[in-house]
């Protein structure tokens, strides 16, 4: 997926897009969105994505979110991020 189509992905879909370490690296650079780290605030600390915001999933509220830039969840290994993108298009 280029950075063109990830970005596209990004500000129009409503699904998950999966992307590449490489691909987000490109995408940090160019600030173009909006990182949320959903993982524990003890995990956070313990690294994290640069300009990425903690946002814990057992702490989670979608109207939280930034608005102005599509937004990237991440977690550990997909599955907080995941239910973190589900509350997220439930709550609209």
């Amino acid at each position: 997926m280029s950075l063109s189509s990830l970005l596209s992905a990004l500000k129009g879909g409503v699904s998950a897009a999966a992307i590449s370490h490489e691909e987000l690296v490109a995408a940090i650079s160019a600030g173009t969105f909006h990182i949320i780290d959903v993982r524990e605030p003890n995990e956070y600390a313990g690294g994290h994505l640069p300009s990425a915001v903690n946002h814990p999933l057992s702490q989670f509220d979608p109207s939280q979110l930034p608005k102005d830039k599509p937004v990237v969840l991440v977690c550990q290994a997909g599955g907080r991020s995941a239910k973190a993108l589900q509350a997220a298009h439930s709550a609209g």
